[in-house]
């Protein structure tokens, strides 16, 4: 068993830190903000994720898990500490390393022993690097240390199961006395036969940006399918079912829509091109995929438009869906954003509803029209439009809602429905690259 400090209880932190209480370790997660701690004290999960809050009872429980604004002693207390702060995104792309910086300064003042500095946030190649010398720096006397390069790859909706049973673990280190803590930590996984990816801490940073880029280059490549499908008459539904049975290609985020958003592919995205920059390298590809995503959801907006008879002015359009995606309810760079804001500033009035995300949306859009459901979206409507593809959205009364609305019009921005099937309904359907003829 370990002693592993987590320090920041965000997403990737509070889902870290009660996962590595699961696997037996003896885990404190650290904030210094105290409202929050005491918030997770009470039992109170700061953001919706199915399954954490069960997981963080039972290890609060069994004695693993705990939670302190006490920074010094955390440190001092604890063998691995793991970073987990925020990474903003800068103001030309690159990573804010201001959070990760400053845990690096505080822990170089309290270690009291050897450690294990453990990265767990997205960070840039040379991070692991840069941790080291700061540490140095702020160390009354030199004590030994090792950082280790410990990406995650968690999808939010999921971030639970992705942790408990995930498709590989990287782990980064120089040096074999880290590596063999590391191995430690995760010694569940590694009796399961877990893929491991034991590496140096600057492959094991680029695997995670890597690896977000090619996922979003898949959505954007998609998607800029689907303009070709509307346009030639073809139908992307049946033309990337066929792409995904080849087995080099696999059928995953080969799913068109209103593009990606969320914590990662749009920050990581634009992190690498700036990687590749500073490195003079050129990510043409990547760079493209960025520019394809923000144009995607864009056409959605002039998509909408063009449904309520190529003026928005006047006009009462219902969202349904407001998070970047199913099952949480994160709105950082959600299409209904582009939506709601393009709309609105067309003229449009927009009313909404989404089962977890609206108090996160409110912060952001308080123009909108939030209501309790989606038949109270749909009254007096002339548009409705599916942003999210929550499960709850797939089995509406679409008698009940031709009645409600003043215009039977669907917009399906992620291809929910099957168009004969709302056609038979009396609606008149758009979808995503849907173009038959």
């Amino acid at each position: 068993m370990h002693k592993i400090a987590v320090i920041g209880t965000g997403y990737v932190g509070l889902v870290g830190g009660a996962g590595l209480a699961d696997f037996g370790n003896r885990v404190v997660c650290v904030d210094r903000i105290e409202e929050k701690i005491s918030q997770l004290e009470r039992g109170e999960i700061p953001f919706y994720e199915p399954g954490l809050s069960e997981i963080v009872e039972r290890n609060v429980r069994e004695g693993r898990l705990s939670f302190t604004t006490d920074f010094a002693r955390a440190v001092a207390e604890n063998n691995v500490i793991l970073c987990a702060g925020g990474t903003p995104e800068g103001e030309r792309g690159q990573v804010d390393l201001s959070q990760v910086d400053s845990v690096a300064r505080d822990v170089g003042v309290h270690m009291t022993g050897y450690r294990v500095i453990v990265q767990k946030s997205t960070v840039p190649v040379g991070t692991a690097r840069r941790l080291r010398r700061i540490v140095e720096e702020n160390q009354a006397e030199p004590i030994e240390f090792d950082v280790v390069s410990n990406p995650e790859f968690l999808r939010e909706g999921s971030a639970v199961e992705d942790f408990m049973r995930p498709d590989r673990v990287v782990v980064g280190a120089d040096s074999e006395r880290a590596m063999e803590v590391m191995r430690g930590i995760y010694a569940p996984l590694y009796l399961n036969r877990t893929p491991i990816v034991e590496t140096a801490p600057e492959s094991a940073e680029l695997i995670k940006y890597a690896s977000n880029a090619f996922l979003a280059t898949k959505i954007s490549f998609i998607n800029e399918i689907a303009n070709v499908c509307e346009n030639v008459g073809a139908d992307v539904q049946v033309v990337s079912y066929a792409m995904g049975l080849d087995r080099r290609i696999g059928p995953k985020f080969l799913h068109a829509g209103a593009g990606y958003g969320g914590s990662c592919f749009p920050k990581d995205t634009k992190a690498l091109v700036h990687i590749a920059e500073e490195a003079g390298a050129a990510a043409r590809i990547v760079s493209a995929a960025v520019g394809v995503n923000q144009e995607q959801k864009e056409r959605m907006v002039a998509k909408v438009t063009k449904a309520v008879g190529g003026d928005a002015s006047g006009k009462t359009v219902g969202l349904l869906g407001l998070a970047f995606k199913p099952n949480t309810d994160d709105m950082r760079y959600a299409a209904s954003i582009v939506l709601a804001e393009g709309l609105s500033a067309r003229g449009a009035s927009i009313r909404a509803f989404d089962p977890v995300a609206m108090d996160n949306a409110r912060e952001l859009m308080p123009f909108i029209d939030y209501v309790a459901d989606a038949y109270a979206v749909a009254e007096g409507a002339d548009a409705l439009v599916i942003v999210t593809e929550w499960n709850e959205f797939r089995q509406l009364d679409f008698d009940r809602l031709k009645k409600l609305m003043r215009t039977p019009v669907v917009i399906d921005c992620r291809n929910v429905y099957d168009p004969e099937d709302l056609k038979r309904h009396g609606f008149s359907y758009i979808g995503v690259g849907r173009g038959v003829r």
